[in-house]
């Protein structure tokens, strides 16, 4: 009797310790599905919140276009006359990272308990690099069978002088003509009718980063970020914005020496028209289709930073005159792009 008595309160022992282990189990069970619930809709208030602040900046930062276009500082900027847009003008200043926070606090917004936010970001001209679309691209807007001479031989410069393969600019030709034509034989808006992608053709680039799509490897393409861009249309460098090597490349018969000593004289003194910018170059032929003193495309860059989390993202726009508009907006994924930032961007375009 005895044993069957131990016996019996031993089982009833093991079958509490089964219940609480049960209970145990499933209370923390469901702690950790509270804590990943709370966790999501924080990352998510977080990535919203960053969205909008973002959204701010990128709008911010056409409002400073657009005031230096009706200031008269560049108002008509493009037309290569006295309008002119250089490296010395308020909006070719980076933003350094600056703690969103601080200026929060001044109007008595800020909350304790509110995450630290910090805000950086930068405007560049697009139009200090090569534009690809000059390419095959005819006067009267329509994709040439046959490369414009001009900016084949600006590559071939180019290419040189970065000490990048010859082959790859070839193939990169043959292939970009390819896309070109496809793309527009695909699109029924550009004035025929669709017959569809060729096939087997590549699609057409619409950032630089997508150049892979067409042979170049990641090494050329990373190259030549910095000095080559894809812009909506045709469009001439300027040159108080460009690098030694594009402006090396895109003047005929210039040597690379004196393009760097250019650009030393531009920082003293931009120029605001093309004939003083020619006689800087020693008297180089400046064509206004090729060469600018002015801008109408700018490339927006801008990086928020709350607590551990790192929103990118970048935007082209176009202003035309006091017209501000994006042409599109990007978030980045993380190599390096075109200019001095510290990711490369991943195409989301809207």
């Amino acid at each position: 009797m005895t044993l069957k008595l131990k016996a019996q309160r031993g089982a009833a022992l093991i079958s509490a310790m089964l219940v609480v282990t049960l209970v145990a189990t499933l209370a923390s069970v469901a702690l950790w599905q509270q804590w990943r619930h709370v966790e999501v809709e924080s990352a998510e208030r977080h990535r919203v919140q960053s969205s909008w602040l973002l959204n701010g900046a990128l709008d911010w930062s056409r409002l400073i276009l657009r005031e230096d276009a009706v200031s008269g500082m560049s108002g008509g900027a493009g037309s290569g006359g006295g309008n002119a847009d250089h490296l010395a003008e308020p909006w070719a200043l980076p933003l350094k990272e600056a703690k969103l926070s601080t200026f929060l606090a001044q109007d008595q917004q800020l909350r304790e308990g509110d995450p630290e936010v910090f805000l950086s970001g930068q405007i560049t001209d697009a139009q200090s690099r090569i534009n690809l679309t000059n390419w095959f691209e005819a006067s009267d807007g329509k994709v040439s069978a046959k490369m414009n001479e001009p900016m084949q031989l600006a590559l071939v410069r180019l290419f040189n002088v970065l000490d990048l393969p010859r082959a790859e600019l070839e193939s990169l030709a043959t292939a970009w003509r390819a896309a070109a034509q496809s793309a527009r034989l695909s699109n029924p808006a550009m004035g025929q009718p669709s017959q569809g992608m060729a096939s087997g053709a590549s699609l057409l680039p619409q950032q630089i980063t997508q150049l892979q799509w067409l042979g170049l490897s990641a090494d050329t393409v990373q190259r030549l970020s910095p000095h080559v861009t894809i812009l909506p249309e045709v469009t001439p460098v300027n040159l108080n914005t460009a690098s030694a090597e594009v402006i090396y490349a895109t003047v005929p018969g210039l040597d690379l020496a004196a393009a760097q000593q250019f650009v030393q004289q531009r920082t003293r003194a931009h120029f605001s028209n093309l004939t003083d910018a020619s006689k800087a170059l020693g008297g180089k032929t400046l064509e206004a289709r090729w060469h600018t003193v002015g801008t109408r495309f700018f490339e927006v860059w801008g990086r928020l930073r709350m607590e551990d989390r790192t929103q990118e993202e970048t935007a082209l726009i176009l202003r035309d005159t006091g017209n501000v508009t994006f042409v599109w907006r990007q978030k980045i994924a993380g190599i390096l792009p075109p200019s001095n930032r510290e990711s490369l961007l991943q195409s989301s375009q809207p």
